[in-house]
């Protein structure tokens, strides 16, 4: 990773009630709309516990700040300091993304790091949040679309386990084919197997 030139960086923008409740209510609605979908399938810690580390002062001071109301906080942080102290904090607590399975030894791992396979239970709830952070910043143009085409802009699947991007991806299309009453009762059939 580059980092910004000291003479490039830009001013971090001050945190203010309106930015500070507005980023409160945005996370929270999509933390109830990953809990509703884990729910759904039976994934009740993991709906309880969901993005829990995003109201730590860690996290949600700097969503304050950073907050816009059309994409992460994170991105802001990031144009400004050259880096996102936010997500490298949420990253290491979240067993739903996909950058807590990665694994790295300069020595034992050819090029460094290399992805883990994760769990089922955690690639559904990746999917979940997925779909909700969709919602979120699409509102009222939301498709079932939206999170597939998120993934494909990302270019997530170099950084993914083969197995778990073959099972993100099935989940994906699912949805962006057949909608969420199908993927979802398919995910709750496949899940308790």
């Amino acid at each position: 990773m580059t980092s910004i030139p000291k003479n490039k960086m830009k001013t971090a923008p001050p945190i203010t009630i309106a930015k500070t409740l507005a980023h409160f209510r945005t996370i929270t609605a999509h933390r109830h709309h990953v809990m509703r979908e884990c729910f759904r399938l039976g994934l009740y810690r993991q709906g309880l516990a969901h993005d829990l580390s995003k109201y730590s002062p860690e996290e949600f001071l700097v969503g304050a700040r950073y907050y816009t109301g059309t994409e992460s906080p994170n991105n802001g942080e990031r144009r400004v300091t050259g880096y996102s102290s936010s997500w490298l904090h949420h990253k290491g607590r979240n067993r739903h993304h996909y950058e807590y399975w990665m694994d790295y030894s300069a020595h034992m791992i050819p090029g460094g790091f290399a992805p883990v396979k994760m769990p089922g239970r955690y690639v559904v709830e990746m999917f979940c949040d997925r779909v909700a952070a969709s919602k979120i910043y699409n509102g009222e143009s939301y498709r079932d679309s939206d999170p597939l085409r998120y993934y494909q802009r990302g270019n997530t699947q170099q950084f993914l386990h083969p197995q778990t991007a073959a099972l993100l991806e099935l989940l994906l299309n699912m949805l962006a084919e057949r909608g969420e009453d199908e993927t979802f009762a398919y995910i709750r059939r496949q899940l308790h197997k």
